[in-house]
């Protein structure tokens, strides 16, 4: 008796945990577009704002560089060992592959011995500056969601400069400038982020603790994304519903860590010293081994999927948005202007989903928006798009849909579907006995209709 009455509770278990795995955590990772809740009326959808995963970008990258022949090897020419400066018999030979050092091999697999890494000719031509820009393009908005890492094989740069586009490299504006000498490179005092707060951290820095000459180990550059994201979510990132918040209220800021491109703009390299030894300019030269980018798909909080097809990443939209960012409302979905989500209110959001333009019957329904014109739309048969189905259009939180045409909401919700509470256009706001119960309730009720068949609740 007791075995079975095991076996059923495990069962049980099981099949509950299959219906709360769809939930989001509390959280708000925000890694599920809608799912279908459990309801005294049935099942329902539940929309929310959704985004992809974040992800190593470096694998979509297109790389370009200024001027297009700054490889050394092309010709063949000598440089010095990046330890010891006066060691010059290395080579780089373009026709050599053992020799070579092309911009590929700024982001290939690391942890090989010797290890792998672009190079640029020489200072030959000096006293002409050495200037270098590596452009590093996605055709695609990202979201950026760690810090930017730059591994030098040579010495770090004396003077450098990261730009940021978000029109695909038509403009560009600086993120951050590092020099030995902030003040006489760029008339800029010296910072570091740690200098920086909440009402500061969109301010552009110059910084000298990543401009360092030859020191084998100090070789990486950082731009700190997670430092700035730690003004808002804390030290160790576990508030991160402050910083969503943040990121959903204030624009410049969620414009920040937004990119399209990259620019790395090499303006001088290590000197390790004052003044630079003409009679040793193969001693000065830029090495990069590995570029690291790690961001996320910027698809508006309306797709938690992101495809690459015709070497282009695109959003695979859901909320019935369509485009590259899902930027817009699918044809016969525009009876409201597109909004994008939003992370509020945590943890779900909210999907701003966009609704359909028309009824089954071609007259609008009487929505609390302007109708838009159908003939903009290009709908040639206007019956074919429904306010509501048993499908995909569910009447949410125990709403009932009427001929297709409209939903007969329950006292406490309004809206095309159901889905806002009436209660948030009172000045007071929305209690916690306003109605949303029905929605929170939905796991207990299915929990107990299960215990109830099991024969083990006496409820």
């Amino acid at each position: 008796m007791y075995l079975s009455r095991f076996l059923s509770l495990h069962a049980l278990w099981v099949t509950v945990s299959s219906v709360m795995q769809h939930y989001p955590s509390v959280w708000g990772h925000y890694d599920v577009c809608k799912t279908q809740i459990y309801t005294e009326e049935g099942k329902v959808w539940d929309y929310m704002a959704c985004q992809p995963e974040a992800r190593d970008m470096i694998k979509y990258v297109r790389v370009t560089l200024d001027p297009p022949d700054i490889t050394c090897g092309d010709p063949p020419e000598t440089f010095c060992a990046m330890g010891n400066p006066y060691m010059c018999n290395n080579e780089c030979d373009a026709s050599t592959q053992e020799l070579a050092h092309p911009p590929e091999l700024m982001f290939d697999l690391e942890g090989r011995h010797p290890s792998t890494f672009w190079q640029s000719t020489t200072w030959k031509d000096y006293p002409k500056p050495l200037h270098v820009n590596i452009t590093l393009s996605w055709n695609k908005t990202i979201e950026l969601t760690d810090n930017i890492v730059i591994t030098f094989e040579s010495g770090r740069p004396d003077q450098m400069i990261l730009e940021k586009s978000l029109d695909y490299g038509r403009t560009w504006q600086p993120y951050q400038y590092y020099a030995t000498d902030c003040l006489d490179a760029f008339h800029m005092d010296p910072k570091s982020v740690r200098d920086l707060s909440q009402h500061t951290v969109l301010e552009i820095i110059c910084t000298e603790e990543y401009s360092t000459g030859y020191m084998t180990n100090s070789k990486i550059i950082h731009f700190e994304i997670k430092d700035r994201f730690a003004f808002f979510a804390g030290p160790r990132l576990h508030n991160m519903a402050s910083l969503y918040g943040q990121l959903d209220t204030t624009k410049k800021l969620r414009d920040f860590f937004t990119i399209t491109d990259l620019r790395i703009r090499l303006l001088r390299p290590a000197t390790g010293e004052i003044y630079v030894d003409e009679q040793h300019l193969a001693r000065y030269f830029y090495a990069i081994s590995d570029i690291r980018v790690y961001g996320r798909c910027k698809c508006n909080l309306h797709a938690t999927g992101c495809k690459e097809e015709n070497k282009r990443l695109l959003c695979e939209c859901e909320h019935n948005t369509t485009g590259p960012d899902c930027g817009k409302c699918k044809k016969n979905y525009q009876g409201r202007p597109w909004s994008p989500g939003s992370y509020l209110p945590i943890p779900k959001g909210t999907a701003n989903i966009c609704i359909p333009s028309i009824s089954s019957i071609g007259n609008p329904p009487k929505f609390d928006r302007i109708w838009p014109n159908i003939s903009s739309l290009e709908v040639s048969k206007p019956n074919q798009a429904n306010v509501c189905d048993n499908e995909l259009l569910h009447c949410q939180n125990g709403g009932t849909c009427i001929n297709n045409v409209r939903c007969q909401c329950p006292p406490a919700y309004t809206g095309i579907l159901c889905e806002k509470l009436k209660c948030e256009r009172d000045p007071g706001g929305c209690s916690q006995n306003s109605g949303q119960g029905a929605i929170s309730h939905g796991p207990l009720l299915l929990l107990t209709a299960l215990l109830g068949a099991t024969g083990l609740c006496t409820c």
